[in-house]
This record gives C-alpha cells, structure tokens and sequence, in this order.
C-alpha cells in the first residue's frame, strides 16, 4: 500500500501550539564527492499550498521545476549554503546544519518553529523546533524544503560542470556514479571535490604515494 501524501499534520500540531510562522527545512547533497552542500527553508501558507507537494525525490523533473519557480510565489523562502571548504573542515553532518540554520536566518521573516527533516537538530537554533524522520515525505513544509533544495542544487551543479566539464555534475550532480568515477580517473581531483570523502581521499593518498 502507498504511503499517504504529505500534510500539514505536524505544521497543525505547531499551530495549536500557538506558533504561526513554522518552517520546513531540509537539505540537499550530504552524499555527493563534490559541491556544497545545500538546504532551504520554507514558511507556507496554510491558505494557499501548490497542489502537488510532495518528496522531491518523488517528482518528475519537469514537476519539481514548476513547483520551484511556483513556491516562491506563495510561501517564504530561504537559502543556506555550506561550502565544500567548510564541509571539509567541520565535517558532512555539522555543515549540512549549518546550512540549515543559514536557510533559517535567510528566510524574509524569522520563523518562530521548524520542522527539520532527520533525526537530529541543528545546534543553536534561533527557534524552538522539532525533528521528523523522513519528513519529506510527512511534511508538506518539509517536501517544499525539498524541491527548493534539489532544484537549487542540481542547477548549481550544472553551472560547477560547466566551469570543470568531465564528471558529468550536470547528470549526477556530484554523486558518485561510474561516470563521476571515470571523470576522476580521467582529470582528476578538482578544487570542488571533497577530499575528506573516502574515494576522493584514497585518490589523493595513492597520487602522493605513487613512486616516481
């Protein structure tokens, strides 16, 4: 049996609360051997949703696009990035936080409660909030965060694939696949991997320990 779609179940448990400006937030790219990683924040109007919410990984291309020049529209939007310098240095799960919590001080208004997909908060958020596993997928504040972070994402990859073609970031946008893998081989490391994951730091390992 299919899961049921998402809703504004956890957004009305916020509300009864007393809480009126509650954002969703998820984020995008913890997996991939390049690029930032990447989240957004979305305040929706209970009034007013798009039809067709849902997990983003759940939608057609041509469906997640729509809805991300439509939520905009309608919802409060923010924007949080996290770059691979910062990934390196304070590792995937602490930067995907923080930009969760940058997408959060992005949005036009604070919000007064988040809902943040996962299983663990961010640290020092400026709002009460709560975690969901799975929370594209429960959440349509949450599947909204979702669609903004894939699309801004994969857009972004493709403009990195541009400037650094061979791995084929405009298709896989950054995620290991035998193409990506077969660019590696091919160019090597680019100043956008991350070279404190596994495949990228073996790489580097082996390069250096080459003997002459």
């Amino acid at each position: 049996m299919a899961n049921p779609p998402p809703d504004l179940s956890f957004e009305g448990i916020a509300r009864a609360a007393g809480f009126t400006r509650i954002a969703g937030v998820d984020e995008v790219g913890r997996g991939p051997l390049a690029g930032p990683v990447m989240a957004c924040a979305v305040i929706l109007d209970p009034d007013c949703i798009p039809p067709g919410i849902a997990d983003s990984k759940a939608l057609t291309a041509a469906r997640r696009r729509a809805l991300f020049a439509l939520i905009p529209q309608v919802a409060q939007v923010g924007y949080g990035m996290a770059t691979v310098a910062e990934i390196e240095d304070i590792n995937i799960l602490a930067a995907s936080h923080l930009a969760m919590t940058r997408a959060l001080a992005d949005l036009p208004q604070p919000p007064d409660f988040a809902l943040i997909d996962g299983n663990r908060l961010p640290p020092a958020l400026s709002c009460p909030a709560r975690t969901i596993v799975k929370g594209d997928t429960r959440s349509l504040s949450i599947a909204a965060a979702s669609i903004m972070a894939k699309v801004w994402r994969d857009d972004w990859m493709v403009g990195l694939a541009q400037q650094h073609p061979g791995y084929g970031w405009e298709r896989n946008a950054g995620y290991p696949t035998r193409e990506h893998h077969e660019g590696l081989k091919c160019h090597g490391v680019s100043p956008h991997h991350r070279r404190t994951f596994a495949p990228i730091h073996k790489m580097l390992w082996q390069e250096k320990n080459q003997t002459p």
